[in-house]
C-alpha cells in the first residue's frame, strides 16, 4: 500500500517520501515558509506540536530555520498532566529539541499547570489558552489505533472533544491504555490552523488512515474528524 493508491478528501493532498530524514526536510521548510508568511502579514505567528519520538527530527531540523523566533509562539495539541521535569512531559520534549538555539527565543505557552485535579489543571490550562489566535500552523501525529492529539478511541470526554461546536478549547482526556491523564485540544482549534500537517510513518499508520479514510464515526477513529482541508497529509514508510 502507498499513500497515493488511497482516495484522499477533496482538496486534502498527499506527499510520500522515501526516508523520514526526507520527511522531516520537506516539513521542516513547509512550517518554517508558513510561519514566515504569518509573521510578515501579521507581525507574529502561532505553532502548535505534537510530542512524541516522531517529530524529533523535525523539530531539531526546524530550530535551525532562520526565522524571527522572538515573534513566534508555541504551544502543544496535546500534554500529558505531569510536571515538564517528568521524563513523558511533551513540553520537555519540545523544550529540548525544538527550542534550542535561536529558536529558544520562541514564547512558549505551557498547557501543564499543577493542580488539585486533572479537571481543575484543564480548567487552568483552558485560561492560559484563552485570547490566543488560531494556530498559523498545526503540526498533528497519528497512532495505530486513529488518536490524534490526545484524543484516543474510548477516551472519557471524546464525544465532547469532537463537537464541531464545542464551547472549550481543552479538555481532560485519558488514553484508555495508558494510567497518565492527558489535557488536549478539542477539534475547534484543530479544525481553526491555517495550515495542518498530519505526519505519519511505517505501513501500520498508512492501513489505518485507509480505514479512516472510509465511512464511520469519528470517535471509532478519531483522526476522520480532521481529515479535511486545510490538512495536509505526509507519510513515509
Amino acid at each position: 500500500m502507498s499513500l497515493a493508491s488511497l482516495q484522499m478528501p477533496l482538496g486534502v493532498p498527499g506527499y510520500q517520501y522515501e526516508t523520514a530524514a526526507q520527511m522531516a526536510e520537506a516539513l521542516a521548510q513547509r512550517v518554517a515558509d508558513a510561519l514566515r508568511q504569518a509573521l510578515g502579514e501579521r507581525g507574529r505567528a502561532l505553532l502548535l506540536v505534537s510530542g512524541g519520538r516522531s517529530p524529533v527530527a523535525l523539530f531539531e531540523r526546524l530550530a535551525r530555520e532562520p526565522l524571527s523566533w522572538k515573534q513566534v509562539l508555541v504551544s502543544l495539541v496535546d500534554e500529558r498532566w505531569v510536571a515538564p521535569s517528568h521524563p513523558d512531559s511533551n513540553e520537555a520534549l519540545v523544550r529540548r529539541h525544538l527550542l534550542q538555539g535561536a529558536a529558544a527565543e520562541a514564547c512558549f505557552v505551557s498547557l501543564y499547570q499543577p493542580a488539585a485535579s486533572h479537571s481543575q489543571a484543564a480548567d487552568l490550562a483552558e485560561a492560559r489558552l484563552a485570547g490566543l489566535p488560531p494556530a498559523d500552523v498545526l503540526l498533528l501525529g497519528m497512532g495505530d489505533d486513529g488518536h490524534s492529539a490526545s484524543l484516543f478511541p474510548g477516551s472519557p470526554n471524546l464525544a465532547e472533544a469532537l463537537r464541531e461546536d464545542c464551547p472549550r478549547r481543552l479538555l481532560p482526556l485519558r488514553a484508555p491504555s495508558a494510567p497518565v491523564e492527558r489535557l488536549s485540544l478539542t477539534l475547534p482549534p484543530l479544525r481553526a490552523a491555517r495550515l495542518a500537517l498530519l505526519a505519519i510513518q511505517g505501513q501500520p499508520k498508512l492501513a489505518t488512515l485507509a480505514r479512516a479514510l472510509q465511512p464511520g464515526p469519528a470517535e471509532a477513529l478519531p483522526i476522520r474528524a480532521l481529515l479535511r482541508p486545510p490538512l495536509q497529509i505526509h507519510w513515509c514508510p
